[in-house]
């Protein structure tokens, strides 16, 4: 009991800072979300596309899927006898997509992030890391045993200076530059084009971006703002998420056949775990065809994201975002719960993000745009904002 009164002072503590977490039990439907009997505009999901949520989609994947190719289990890794037909079609069609470079997949996007970097950085491996990145990114590069150095989020004169600084240092063989596209928080972007121009000045650099909410809403196709700034070719290791606009489960990397081999044999999340059941990979490369296609809902979203945007900015609020994820930056912990609760009974899901998600003192509302939110429903929301 002892140990447990600990963990409950602990507890105890994050309700006074306004930081205890709990699960809630919901329904979904469409672009609606029901909580305890009140039903409320989604705002907080990451489906960008609305793909998740479309029931005749559902309805068309199962209608082409014969029971006999509906295994809900691969039963074990996929060095075992996990490599189902359906793993090889969906990465046979990523690299379609991707320009013929080489494809490979994985049960999420933490278990990609926390292993791709361990197997690939040893001793003689400089690490420069956006301030920001994902924890996922920040536990796989605490899993390596590289050096590690942060650069200022988003600002690739400080890298710059960084990469002169070691550069030159015999100690290290290669050093790989890790960033996302578009920050998941912030919802601002790394400006990717001057990045790979960087990085063609350095001979040792490699890039490792996370595409993770740029997949599905930038680019002709919608393969992400390195198809957006024409740089797919540029980038090392082009990883992303298949659980957000991609409506799907699991994580993907694009790379050279070389590191893709490379990862088959030492990345320990790979090796060592069931790989997903192989309805989930027909699943994903049915969604692929979809996303392929969905221009005009890209625009749309652009279009609700930019008004968003500037009206949240116009209101008097710190906005840094260019992309669909609009925070409202508050600061309290507190305050910031309060008035999510304010727009959640009037209609608007919206979830308040919170240390130690965020820095101290920049809680915020984060607003998570989708294809299926209207340019109506963004009047009502930014008057109440």
């Amino acid at each position: 009991m002892k140990h447990v009164e600990h963990f409950a002072a602990q507890l105890d503590i994050l309700k006074q800072q306004g930081n205890l977490r709990r699960f809630t039990s919901n329904v979904q439907q469409g672009r609606m979300i029901r909580i305890h009997d009140h039903e409320m505009l989604n705002l907080a999901s990451n489906d960008y596309l609305g793909l998740a949520a479309n029931i005749e989609l559902r309805e068309q994947f199962f209608d082409e899927t014969p029971n006999a190719q509906r295994w809900m289990s691969s039963a074990s890794s996929r060095l075992l006898t996990g490599n189902f037909p359906e793993y090889e079609q969906f990465e046979s069609s990523l690299s379609q997509a991707f320009h013929g470079r080489a494809a490979l997949v994985f049960n999420s996007g933490y278990h990609m992030n926390i292993g791709i970097l361990p197997a690939l950085a040893d001793s003689k491996t400089l690490i420069l890391a956006d301030k920001l990145i994902h924890a996922s990114m920040i536990d796989g590069i605490r899993l390596s045993t590289a050096k590690f150095v942060r650069y200022r989020h988003n600002d690739l004169a400080h890298l710059t200076q960084l990469l002169h600084k070691y550069h030159t240092d015999d100690a290290f063989e290669r050093i790989i530059v890790v960033t996302e596209s578009i920050f998941s928080m912030d919802g601002d972007e790394t400006d990717l084009a001057e990045l790979v121009r960087i990085k063609k000045q350095f001979e040792k650099v490699m890039l490792y971006v996370d595409e993770a909410h740029g997949i599905g809403v930038r680019g002709e196709q919608g393969l992400g703002c390195a198809e957006q700034y024409q740089v797919i070719d540029e980038i090392d290791f082009l990883v992303g998420a298949l659980g957000k606009a991609m409506a799907s489960i699991g994580g993907y990397l694009i790379c050279h056949p070389v590191i893709r081999d490379y990862l088959i044999n030492t990345m320990r999340p790979l090796i060592f775990s069931t790989a997903q059941p192989p309805i989930c990979m027909a699943w994903s490369n049915f969604i692929l065809q979809q996303v392929l296609q969905l221009k005009t809902a890209r625009q749309h979203l652009h279009s609700i994201s930019q008004t968003l945007q500037q009206a949240v900015q116009t209101k008097g609020f710190a906005c840094p975002s260019t992309s669909q994820i609009v925070p409202v930056i508050i600061g309290d912990s507190s305050k910031t719960v309060e008035k999510a609760k304010a727009l959640q009974h009037a209609g608007f899901y919206i979830m308040p993000v919170r240390p130690p998600t965020v820095p101290q003192h920049s809680s915020r509302l984060r607003i998570s745009l989708t294809a299926q939110v209207r340019h109506t429903d963004l009047d009502q929301l930014i008057q109440l904002l």
